[in-house]
């Protein structure tokens, strides 16, 4: 019996192989090959195409924990990874407690992801001159007689903190879209059930809507972890693409492009930037297990 089904089992593996073996080629030379460069690269001083790599060791990487630039961009990712992932996530389940009951719901669904397919760049260019010193909110104050609420909302103190706010609500209509999809194949009569027991609307979310909705929460945070790590567009749009964006503006993904670039000292350094994009997929990959950890559940049969 055991030979029987270790024979069915062969004769299914080499059935599938055949089939697996094109996109196992396509995907290694794709993407696992480039990362297999890139981690090379991350040891070696490079400065692009027509210049030769130096292996170098760990130098890369000593640079990049003694560069206090570098540090304030780690930490800022950081930053928009957790306190921004917080507020999104807490504005999506206020959006889901009140609008599972509300009419037309399916409309304001559409408005709240309009931003999403956005582009970034431009969002971030109106907001831009709408939190200059002269923009329009900074007048909009002046004028209701609030002058003492004016700020520099785009100097170093504010800056980062606006963008977090930008990303939040660019982002915020993605999750509610994801999540309410997972809201509307819960079954009615639950609801039913729970508020002729007495359960008010956080009762019912708490008992009923997240406990359902883990998996899709599972899934959402993730995505947030690998596109907040990523953030650079939004930040470039704020500060301007002309010269460098302040130290106090910058995430690790525009540190990455200021070093194939040349930054500063108008040298490329892809050693340097490769090294960045390994770190980067680190944090992701540890933020990315840890989630999957913490958000760990046994499935829940409607």
């Amino acid at each position: 019996m055991a030979r029987s089904v270790g024979g069915v089992r062969g004769e299914r593996d080499r059935i599938y192989v055949p089939y697996l073996l094109p996109a196992l080629l396509i995907y290694t030379f794709l993407f696992i090959a480039p990362a297999a460069v890139t981690i090379w690269y991350s040891f070696t001083k490079w400065q692009g195409l027509g210049t030769t790599a130096h292996y170098n060791g760990l130098a890369n990487y000593r640079a990049m924990l003694s560069n206090s630039v570098f540090l304030t961009a780690f930490r800022n990712t950081l930053i928009l990874v957790v306190v921004g992932g917080a507020f999104v996530f807490a504005l999506t389940f206020l959006t889901m407690v009140v609008m599972r009951e509300m009419r037309g719901r399916s409309f304001v669904r559409s408005m709240l992801f309009v931003p999403c397919i956005l582009s970034p760049i431009a969002i971030g260019t109106a907001v831009g001159f709408l939190l200059n010193p002269d923009g329009a909110l900074n007048q909009v104050l002046s004028d209701v007689g609030l002058h003492s609420l004016t700020r520099g909302w785009l100097g170093p103190d504010l800056i980062f903190k606006c963008i977090i706010a930008a990303v939040v609500w660019i982002s915020t209509g993605f999750y509610v879209a994801i999540m309410m999809s997972r809201v509307d194949a819960i079954p009615e009569d639950l609801y039913e059930t729970a508020r002729l027991a007495g359960a008010n609307r956080l009762e019912q979310f708490r008992y009923i809507t997240f406990p359902l909705t883990r998996d899709a929460l599972s899934t959402g945070a993730v995505l947030w972890v690998i596109g907040a790590v990523k953030t650079f567009e939004i930040v470039i749009a704020f500060t301007g693409t002309a010269g460098n964006p302040p130290i106090q503006a910058r995430s690790a993904a525009v540190e990455q492009y200021l070093a194939v670039t040349g930054g500063v000292s108008g040298t490329p350094e892809l050693g340097s930037a490769a090294a960045i994009g390994v770190v980067m997929f680190l944090l992701t990959a540890v933020l990315v297990v840890a989630l999957r950890r913490l958000l760990r559940s046994e499935a829940v049969e409607l």
